[in-house]
């Protein structure tokens, strides 16, 4: 039996052979618009710098004024729900920190809320067309 796909990425841990994509919304609090003015960016950053700490890997993103969409490769040992929560407390604390207009704007930076949906092989591309064109509504 052949479980391989050559356009599908399979990841390995000890003993596990793993591919878990996941589509990952959330929102700053009240959805204010506030990812902006070099938040947007240095928020990009973050994500990016912790995949290895966080066992993840980020294989789509963009960041809306008022939201974030992710595409997500986790182990599911870690978990998709912790992995989120890791993501949102680190770049909750960083950005706060670097842009001190945000502590006034909110009383805290992301809303406990998110939206997390599994992908498929076969909608992976459409996840990535579909999170690519967010920029362009």
């Amino acid at each position: 039996m052949e479980i391989a796909k050559p356009d599908k990425k399979y990841s390995s841990v000890h003993s596990l052979v793993y591919s878990c994509q996941y589509h990952v919304v959330f929102c700053p609090k009240y959805r204010r618009s506030v990812l902006v003015d070099g938040v947007d960016t240095r928020l990009k950053e973050l994500i990016l710098e912790k995949q290895e700490q966080y066992e993840y890997e980020v294989l789509d993103m963009e960041v809306m004024p008022d939201h974030v969409h992710l595409l997500l490769s986790v182990n599911p040992q870690i978990g998709i729900i912790r992995v989120i929560g890791k993501i949102k407390g680190f770049t909750a604390n960083i950005l706060r920190k670097e842009f001190p207009w945000l502590r006034s704007r909110l009383p805290c930076l992301w809303t406990r809320s998110r939206f997390v949906s599994t992908v498929g092989a076969v909608t992976l591309d459409a996840v990535k067309k579909y999170i690519g064109e967010q920029k362009g509504k």
